[in-house]
């Protein structure tokens, strides 16, 4: 993340996403599959490491294997075809508001405390008298006799899909593939993420 300046001046948070072009590597059409979708992929990867179906399915679109594939559905390019390249700039415009979806920073195993926001001993709940960031009491009396499913205690927290919605393209870099949008995006630096214009 970084932050950047609006023509008023004002100082605005934004996050710096690289858009790579990305190859059209199937069409999908309401005849032959019963909905329609285009399914894109991006990022080289070495061809030893993909399997010989995947790479037939590149070579049938005339491209090199990738790394990361993807199906939109409802989005189809006018005058689309197998094996076209979608740049940055044929796809988004400044001020234009998307959504971005990606794999959230995991946090390993994790107490009440910091997953679920217990407040743990004081004035609050969900708390153990003597024991600061203990869950408290979990069961039921001797009727139901069980704990039901569901119930917040520790665990492993983050590593999910997260989508962040309506954030805006503040700035788009076509030369060097770059996008600025406002906010924050789900994940760590370097993971893939999918952008949603709305």
């Amino acid at each position: 993340m970084t932050n950047v300046f609006d023509d008023d001046g004002r100082n605005y948070a934004v996050t710096v996403i690289e858009v790579a072009p990305n190859v059209i590597t199937e069409i999908k059409s309401q005849d032959e599959n019963g909905y329609e979708a285009v399914q894109l992929s991006a990022f080289d990867k070495k061809e030893k490491t993909t399997s010989k179906p995947l790479r037939g399915h590149f070579e049938k679109a005339g491209t090199s294997p990738k790394k990361y594939i993807k199906e939109f559905r409802g989005f189809i390019p006018e005058g689309a075809e197998l094996g076209d390249e979608l740049n940055i700039a044929d796809v988004f415009n400044v001020g234009d508001s998307v959504d971005v979806v990606g794999v959230t920073k995991g946090k390993g195993f994790t107490g009440v405390m910091k997953r679920h926001n217990f407040s743990g001993v004081g004035e609050a709940t969900h708390g153990q008298h003597n024991r600061q960031r203990h869950p408290g009491s979990i069961g039921q009396a001797s009727d139901p006799a069980r704990v039901f499913p569901g119930i917040k205690m520790a665990g492993r927290s983050g590593n999910e899909r997260a989508k962040i919605k309506n954030l805006t393209v503040a700035k788009i870099f076509s030369e060097s593939n770059l996008m600025m949008v406002t906010g924050s995006v789900p994940g760590p630096n370097g993971r893939f993420v999918e952008i949603y214009n709305r």
